[in-house]
């Protein structure tokens, strides 16, 4: 191997440990503790009157006739249930139990008090809701499983956490913080662009047909604009759009001068999900993942703290020379 190449390799091995490992505050990850959890919350506070119909054994599909079993060490109530029965234990006290974990756990974790274990009880405890009520959930509890676990390796509780606060941690910029993120990213990358790809192969998200059919389902839809009928352009457009926004975002969110304006256009995207098509749980937590992922900065400068000190300092020499 002649020497150029060498050098191309070495060059290529330091940027890349540079992109994974480069110190970076843990304040992205604390905003993803806090996004999550705060969305999560709000959905668990919308499904707290209807728990034992998409949960209980005598719900919507009893237990025993779920289509789904989970395997052997699966968390699930029902599992949980048949545990808890010699002790005298009903299976709505059960479902209670769990349920009440879940929201204490995430109340925890928004508040990044003892995060680690608050992180770990909330993805255990989520899991045995998704797995119990498989007939109900979609890609929300699919995206808050996946979050949630990453909340229990990454430094998520380093910053704006009451850990932080009682010097159980430290928010100084780490290798792990840097990786937490690119992860996050890279997964971000992932999704979007195969979505987009999907999306690409079939006519409906060419000719329109896609945004329209799901802004005029009656379980979806929620302000009326069948008034798009006489505006097909501009439903074609939509759906051009959202195929350059999910297939761009992979090119897009490295350089900073395009990265804001992805960010908005990905925010804006999911924000109309929100409003048009009432999947507000969905949409909520794509903002959240799309904001610690490519709005807040993971560098932190201190050129205040810096200048004040150097005031101070010229002060006192001041003082001094007096």
């Amino acid at each position: 191997m002649n020497t150029l190449a060498k050098r191309l390799l070495q060059k290529l091995g330091r940027g890349f440990v540079t992109f994974v490992a480069a110190p970076a505050s843990p304040r992205p990850l604390a905003a993803l503790r806090i996004g999550v959890a705060g969305v999560l919350l709000l959905q668990a506070f919308t499904l707290a009157g209807h728990l034992f119909e998409l949960f209980g054994n005598r719900g919507v599909i009893q237990w025993q006739a779920l289509p789904f079993q989970p395997p052997e060490g699966i968390p699930n109530i029902n599992g949980l249930a048949r545990l808890l029965a010699p002790l005298g234990v009903s299976a709505d006290t059960s479902v209670r139990l769990v349920f009440f974990s879940y929201v204490a756990s995430l109340v925890m974790l928004l508040l990044g008090w003892q995060t680690r274990v608050a992180a770990v009880v909330a993805w255990l405890t989520q899991m045995a809701l998704k797995t119990t009520g498989e007939h109900t959930i979609y890609g929300v509890d699919e995206f808050a499983h996946i979050a949630l676990f990453y909340c229990v390796w990454m430094p998520v509780g380093f910053a704006w956490s009451l850990d932080r606060q009682n010097g159980k941690v430290s928010d100084e910029p780490t290798a792990l913080a840097r990786l937490g993120l690119r992860v996050l990213q890279l997964h971000l990358c992932v999704v979007y662009f195969s979505s987009g790809v999907e999306k690409a192969t079939g006519e409906q998200w060419w000719n329109g047909e896609a945004i329209w059919r799901s802004v005029m389902r009656l379980d979806l839809g929620m302000v009326d604009i069948s008034w798009m009928a006489n505006v097909q352009w501009l439903a074609m457009a939509l759906c051009w759009g959202t195929l350059v926004v999910e297939m761009g975002y992979v090119f897009m969110i490295w350089h900073r001068r395009t990265r804001l304006a992805w960010a908005v256009a990905t925010i804006g995207l999911h924000a109309g999900i929100a409003v048009f098509l009432g999947l507000w749980s969905f949409g909520a937590l794509m903002i959240a993942l799309n904001v610690a992922a490519l709005c807040v900065p993971a560098t932190v400068t201190k050129p205040a703290v810096a200048t004040e000190r150097k005031g101070v300092k010229g002060a006192a020499l001041a003082g001094a020379a007096a």
